[in-house]
């Protein structure tokens, strides 16, 4: 009875005076306010992954937009050096990955219908990663760039000097770029990018910085030691990267490749062949 009376007391002396109900909804707010935060906390926490998934594929669509937006520059504007052909982006998940032995791989679980297929550049958001190796309908398998048969295009930012990126297995956040001729302006600190003459990757993509040089045993190329700008040995979002005009850039390297004589005329053919008589 006392609690009964005393709760009808409390409410009307809340209804009756503007100062006591003030109080009251500033108390019910606060207390309410830090429930919800609390709710809101614990929640949020079970949903980290949906939301990390969220993020990748928002990630995944903005370098799609991106790679169509620079396709689509007037061509007067556009300059082949810089814009990379047409790509899509597909998001994936690191489950397992190794990097201390010397040809190190990583698994990716993609999403099921992506097509993603092998030799597929793998990058996250700070740089490359490897190339895919094998896949599976769930799952892909990744040739690390920690891998000593890991050979990636690679250039100097600032210049158009390029070599090739290899793995002397020494340190896992650090890299090999060879093949650099002398008289590239190398300068420590200096950013390595990919230099887009494959199909795997575009231009640009970055690599890491040059941490040390020095020329090679021929002393015609620098041996140039590179501080990857991934940690290799803490991944966990990735994105593989599909070339759409793979299939076309390769069908016509193949026909200048296979066949550079037969499109040579016949009377072009007979004539050599009669100089070399003579001779």
């Amino acid at each position: 009875m006392f609690l009964l009376l005393f709760v009808v007391a409390f409410a009307l002396t809340v209804n009756s005076h503007s100062y006591h109900r003030n109080k009251y909804i500033t108390s019910a707010n606060f207390f309410s306010g830090t429930i919800y935060s609390w709710k809101s906390d614990v929640v949020g926490y079970f949903k980290l992954k949906e939301r990390n998934n969220a993020l990748a594929e928002e990630n995944r669509r903005l370098r799609s937009l991106l790679a169509e937006a620079r396709d689509t520059v007037p061509f007067i504007a556009l300059d082949s050096t810089v814009f990379p052909g047409p790509y899509q982006y597909y998001p994936a998940k690191v489950i397992n990955n190794s990097y201390s032995k010397t040809k190190n791989y990583l698994t990716l679980r993609k999403r099921i219908g992506d097509p993603i297929e092998a030799d597929m550049g793998v990058i996250s958001s700070k740089g490359i990663v490897g190339i895919v190796n094998k896949v599976s309908n769930k799952y892909a398998s990744v040739q690390s760039i920690l891998n000593t048969n890991s050979k990636i295009n690679a250039k100097l930012k600032n210049s158009f000097h390029f070599g090739t990126l290899v793995w002397d297995t020494q340190e896992p956040n650090e890299a090999k770029l060879i093949d650099i001729p002398r008289q590239a302006p190398v300068v420590v600190g200096d950013t390595i990018v990919t230099d887009g003459k494959s199909t795997i990757f575009p231009r640009g993509i970055l690599i890491g910085t040059i941490k040390d040089f020095n020329l090679s045993n021929n002393q015609d190329y620098y041996d140039v030691t590179v501080q990857l700008f991934n940690d290799m040995t803490n991944l966990h979002h990735v994105y593989i990267i599909e070339n759409v005009e793979k299939e076309a850039i390769q069908e016509i390297e193949d026909v200048e490749v296979k066949a550079p004589l037969q499109n040579r005329p016949t009377e072009s053919i007979e004539e050599t062949n009669q100089e070399n008589d003579a001779e």
